[in-house]
């Protein structure tokens, strides 16, 4: 593998210092042209170095032209597929060959590798072997030097049978080879008679058992034959119990023991005999003999001195087969391998010692073996026990490396074939590219067309319902006309919310930046929904925080359509019970406890349970763990991060279907729609309008007990840029008429935290110092210990439960809180002799509650203002005696617009055509404004303005030379009509376009009170300075 890697490595050197080399040649040519080194008139190379930038100069020429025919053919579809298929084998085959140099390369390392390993094991036994053999032959030396000086040397002997057999019984642990040791005395023939009586046996012969061995069981000594006449014996005296049998026995009548009893007097050295069946046991076996001489012989002695020399033949009888297994039992660990140990004294006929010639591997290792013998030799022979392993290594590897190859080969095959075809998808994306451009624009063209050709008529019938309902109208008429009214109404909200989704998936929604009150947003959301609720005894309510500043700054329109379709989702499925909206910085959630969430049905607004809250933002990733900062949270005074929960106690959402809640025209059920209306998209709108707003959404639900939708939302502190933004009109009155009220202080007497909180929030909103206790008996407790308490806000509920019946115990300026179906029961219920308070009817609004206790109480303006006028500068103060061009091409647009300019007071004029309206508006001109259709023939609305703002800006310029002197009726200096679009089309890319065009603002048909006054305001207000 590190081959492989290193191999690797050189490939991608290579390439990149090629790469390199041409970079460097193309860098060095151009910078020796551009720096006039080759200009022959310098002098500063010599004929030398003018060649060897030629050579430089050729080289880089053939680098570049390289280079092109690479980029030439492997860049294009150029490459023939006969070169190409021939490459392609070239490339297999030679990965074929090397792949199997590698298999063979891998393949003989793990050979040799397996042959040191048996070399090892195989030294490591043969040394064990023959330290321990030699350890043996030392100690039968010193055994031999024993004996000659205490047996020989010694008269009497101090050495008997019984004391050689106890001392090489306790010292054969010395001799770990060893089966037995036996001393044999040498004995001339003249000697025989006189020691055999001595010995009290017989010297007995020794080659007829090596003939004819006998069996361990079947041997008897006192049937061996006498041992024949001969010159000298050598009968065995002392012997080792494990080999006792010996004793008697003639070591000079065997033939293997002669030459190795003779040999061994000779050279005054250990002699091995060769391996030959020992007596009894008939196991393989050897004998070491060492003479044993007269003390006296000298050191240099001769062989014939030695001989002469000689008294006896000490023996070691080695059981070779024993001994070696005993050997290999210490390395049991390591008996991976077969050892065989051979007597090789004779190279053509080996002699076997020990182990079998069984192996399935044929890879040997030859270990030799010296046992201090110069005449014999030995050596071990190892082998594995177990068939070498597969080459798994070798294997896996070429195969691999073989396999990438082919891989690459393909992966280049189907590259250069598909080049071509890139190259032909490529011309094809481009003109996709461009037909999806053009769709794309068709597509808002579209949206544009389709907006502006059903708002169109619709804002004739809506126009023209409102000014039928200006005219005398019995009630039955009133009722036809509004409900034609509500339901032109519904079906513009329905094109709004379909056109919305449309901008949503082609991403062409944006958002707007503008001034706005979020409480008043929130008063006029409850406004539109409390017409609802009272037939189902539903109770309505908002909750601000205070930390929530009066003023942000962001898309108010957006916000108030999120409002709007979680609390119409809210109203349609709430048949009892309550729907709550709370607003609070995320701070305020993250770090305090003092935010309600329980769901206990003690601590909601009506009484019901309610599912938690917190559920429904567990996922947000504004909600970091531990309480820490998250990106989302405000991170400067400037940003504010509110969290906005719309709870309700309706039928709530199946677990199965909520999944889908957020998915657009999905709706719980098929009864859904037929049951409750509605489209299925609202929720889908708003989870997209929430993302816009850097904001995230989501709910908890619980069947039959209520659903809570939660959302955050980031905006700008409107405090920060008072005047950078433009501003939505805002509703003073609760301001107005909160000075009249400064100071005061209230009593609530409501035993509902939650409801009271409500209560307090609203009326606090007016400047009045609120105090909350949970029932009358406390509350009237408190007015008679001389509390300064203006006004007491009793809820119904407890009002009901215990009726007030003496006049004089009742406190000044006492009021119910109640809802519209509970207050009705009241009214039933309260007869004779009780009380009956006024009562100021939920939801509570700081203009309503305003409003009753200014009537009530009677101070400041008694009047409720007709709804729908705006306070302050109302529109017929603005338009009234304004002379305004209205341009369309619709007939009946321009009477409904013409109609509903000249209801707020203004002096209208109409045009049919842009041309029109252009000789119209040419200075000079007594028009204050203009509002101007978008989508007319011949000249639109665009080119229309763009003409009348060419003709404002010559006449300016003539006036500003003085070429015109200023005797206009109106003495105006600087012309510029105000221009408003008046369009159907609520797409963004139209507004933009009408302010590019030079328009100053745009109103949406139908006309909508709000809408028109916002624009309006933003040039009438300031007419009475001069200039419009």
């Amino acid at each position: 593998m590190s081959l492989l890697i290193v191999v690797g490595f050189g490939l991608k050197v290579g390439h990149l210092l090629l790469l390199c080399y041409w970079i460097v040649s193309v860098i060095s040519m151009n910078w020796f042209i551009s720096s006039g080194i080759m200009d022959g008139k310098t002098g500063l190379l010599s004929g030398s170095g003018k060649m060897w930038l030629r050579c430089w100069e050729k080289i880089s020429g053939n680098s570049c032209y390289i280079q092109h025919h690479y980029s030439q053919y492997f860049g294009s579809k150029r490459v023939p597929k006969e070169w190409w298929r021939k490459l392609l084998i070239t490339w297999v085959f030679g990965w074929t060959i090397v792949s199997l140099w590698i298999f063979w390369y891998l393949s003989s390392q793990a050979t040799e590798k397996r042959k040191e390993s048996l070399a090892s094991m195989c030294d490591e036994r043969a040394r064990m072997l023959q330290d321990q053999f030699n350890v043996s032959m030392n100690h039968i030396q010193a055994m031999s030097i024993m004996i000659s000086i205490f047996h020989h040397g010694k008269n009497p002997s101090a050495i008997d049978q019984r004391t050689f057999a106890r001392y090489t019984e306790r010292t054969a642990f010395e001799r770990p080879l060893t089966s037995g040791v036996a001393y044999a005395v040498r004995v001339l023939h003249s000697e025989r008679e006189q020691f055999e009586k001595q010995q009290g046996w017989t010297i007995k012969r020794m080659d007829t058992l090596e003939q004819y061995p006998v069996h361990e069981d079947d041997y008897a000594p006192e049937a061996s034959e006498p041992s024949p006449i001969q010159k000298e014996y050598a009968p065995v005296i002392f012997a080792q119990d494990t080999i006792s049998h010996v004793v008697s026995l003639d070591m000079l009548s065997g033939k293997a023991n002669r030459e190795n009893v003779l040999s061994a007097r000779a050279s005054g050295k250990g002699v091995l005999t060769a391996p030959f069946k020992l007596l009894k046991t008939n196991r393989l076996g050897v004998i070491l003999t060492f003479a044993v001489y007269k003390t006296d012989l000298p050191s240099n002695a001769t062989p014939n001195e030695r001989i002469q020399a000689t008294d006896g033949y000490l023996g070691g009888v080695f059981d070779i087969e024993s001994l070696v297994e005993k050997l290999l039992q210490q390395l049991a660990s390591k008996q991976t391998i077969l050892v065989n140990v051979y007597d090789t004294t004779n190279h053509s006929h080996p002699i076997s010692m020990y182990g079998s010639n069984v192996s399935d591997d044929g890879l040997q290792h030859v270990s030799a073996l010296n046992f201090g013998d110069p005449f014999r030799k030995h050596e071990m022979r190892c082998r594995f026990k177990q068939k070498p392993p597969w080459p798994w290594l070798a294997i896996t590897t070429s195969i691999g490396i073989l396999v990438i190859a082919l891989l690459v080969g393909y992966i280049f095959h189907a590259t250069v074939n598909r080049i071509a075809k890139v190259e032909d998808d490529c011309q094809k994306m481009t003109e996709l590219k461009k037909q999806a451009e053009a769709a794309d624009v068709a597509k808002s063209q579209f949206l544009a067309t389709v907006s502006h050709e059903i708002r169109t008529p619709m804002n004739g019938v809506l126009g023209m319902l409102d000014m039928l309902m200006d005219t005398d109208l019995d009630v039955t008429q009133q009722d036809y006309v509004r409900t034609a009214q509500d339901s032109g109404k519904a079906l513009v909200s329905l094109i709004n919310e379909v056109l919305d989704q449309a901008k949503i998936e082609s991403g062409r929604l944006e958002l707007e930046a503008e001034l706005f009150d979020l409480r008043a947003i929130l008063d006029d959301v409850l406004s539109l929904f409390s017409g609802k609720s009272p037939g189902k005894g539903v109770e309505l309510a908002v909750y601000i925080s205070d930390r929530v500043p009066e003023m942000l700054i962001g898309d108010a329109g957006r916000f108030r359509q999120i409002i709007t379709n979680l609390m119409g989702n809210s109203i349609k499925f709430t048949e009892k019970g309550h729907i709550f909206v709370t607003v609070h910085l995320v701070e305020e959630v993250i770090g305090s406890i003092e935010v309600e969430t329980e769901s206990s049905s003690k601590n909601t607004l009506s009484g019901f349970p309610v599912a938690d809250r917190q559920h429904s933002w567990e996922g947000f990733r504004t909600f970091c763990q531990e309480g820490s900062t998250c990106p989302l949270s405000s991170s400067s005074s400037d940003l504010i991060n509110l969290i906005v929960s719309v709870e309700d106690t309706g039928v709530g959402i199946p677990i199965e279907a909520q999944s889908r809640v957020f998915t657009p025209f999905m709706q719980v059920g098929p009864s859904i729609s037929r049951t409750h209306g509605g489209t299925g998209i609202g929720l889908s709108i708003s989870k997209c309008l929430v993302g816009l707003m850097k904001g995230e959404i989501g709910f908890v639900s619980i069947p039959k007990i209520g659903s809570t939708f939660t959302f955050t939302a980031v905006f700008t502190n409107g405090s920060s840029h008072p005047n950078e933004y433009k501003s939505l009109p805002i509703n003073n009155q609760s301001k107005s008429t909160s000075s009249e009220f400064q100071g005061m202080k209230a009593l609530v007497v409501d035993p509902r935290p939650v409801r009271a909180k409500v209560s307090r929030y609203h009326i606090q909103r007016l400047g009045i110092r609120v105090e909350v206790v949970p029932d009358l008996n406390q509350g009237f407790a408190n007015i008679s210990s001389g509390n300064t308490v203006k006004m007491v806000l009793v809820e119904q509920e407890v009002w009901d439960r215990d009726p007030v019946k003496k006049i004089d115990s009742i406190p000044p300026n006492l009021f119910l809180l109640a809802n519209p179906i509970g207050s009705s029961r009241t009214s039933d219920a309260t007869s004779g002799d009780y009380y009956t308070p006024p009562v100021i009817m939920k939801p509570l609004r700081a203009s309503m509650l305003s409003a009753s206790l200014q009537r009530a109480m009677g101070v400041g303006n008694k009047g409720n203002p007709r709804n729908g006028e705006l306070p302050g500068f109302s529109l017929r103060n603005l338009l009234l005696g304004r002379k305004i061009l209205i341009v369309d091409d619709n007939n009946v647009n321009l009477r409904v617009a013409a109609g509903a300019l000249k209801k707020y007071g203004a002096d209208v004029v109409c045009a049919e055509s842009g041309k029109k309206a252009i000789s119209l508006l040419k200075p000079p001109h007594h028009f204050d404004a203009c509002f101007m259709d978008i989508q007319m023939p011949e000249i639109d609305g665009f080119e229309a303005t763009r003409r009348i703002r060419d003709m404002e800006h010559s006449i300016n310029n003539l006036i500003q030379r003085g070429e015109i002197p200023v005797e206009a009726p109106q003495n105006i200096s600087n012309w510029h009509v105000p221009i408003l679009a008046m369009t159907a089309d609520v797409i963004q890319a139209t507004h933009e376009e009408s302010l590019k065009c030079g328009m100053d603002g745009y109103v949406s048909k139908p006309f909508e009170a709000q809408q028109l006054y916002q624009e309006v305001s933003r040039f009438f207000q300031s007419a009475s300075n001069g200039n419009i």
